[in-house]
């Protein structure tokens, strides 16, 4: 009895420049979403000068956390959107679903067709970076949160 053949995945040079386009697109969206978090931060700790440095540098987190959420999901939605568009998925629920769970390294049941199968990889690589982006720009607010804080504190 013989094994069946396994065919044979070539990468091909428009599979490779179609990661690369939707990485510099994810980058280039998240470039602005966080100028947008960053002016936002800075707007809600304008408004909550002379407040509770406790609880304004807590909302000035949260404001900043939930604009960078919706823009990873902007992020996730231009990839299904492409998947759907190469009719990789047969919905557009599915084919948000796969990106998001590959965007955030979870990955799930379902696969993208051979000819698209390093896009797998490269939305993962796209949301590494990009959550890694976002991570610093919590972590900028958090530390004047922090300044803040114990400024007050030491007063």
């Amino acid at each position: 009895m013989t094994a069946p053949a396994a065919s044979i995945y070539v990468t091909s040079l428009d599979e490779v420049l179609w990661g690369a386009f939707l990485i510099a697109l994810t980058m280039a969206i998240h470039g602005v979403g966080v100028i947008v978090t960053l002016r936002a931060g800075g707007t809600v700790r304008h408004w909550q000068s002379g407040h509770g440095s406790f609880l304004s540098g807590i909302r000035t987190l949260v404001v900043a956390t939930w604009i960078l959420v919706v823009v990873h999901l902007l992020e996730v939605q231009v990839w299904a959107t492409f998947f759907w568009l190469k009719d990789a998925f047969g919905n557009a629920s599915t084919a948000f679903y796969y990106a998001l769970m590959q965007y955030t390294t979870v990955s799930s049941e379902f696969h993208l067709p051979e000819r698209l199968r390093l896009l797998g990889g490269m939305i993962a690589m796209a949301g590494l970076l990009t959550f890694a982006w976002s991570t610093s720009v919590l972590l900028i607010l958090a530390r004047e949160f922090q300044e803040t804080a114990s400024r007050h504190h030491g007063e």
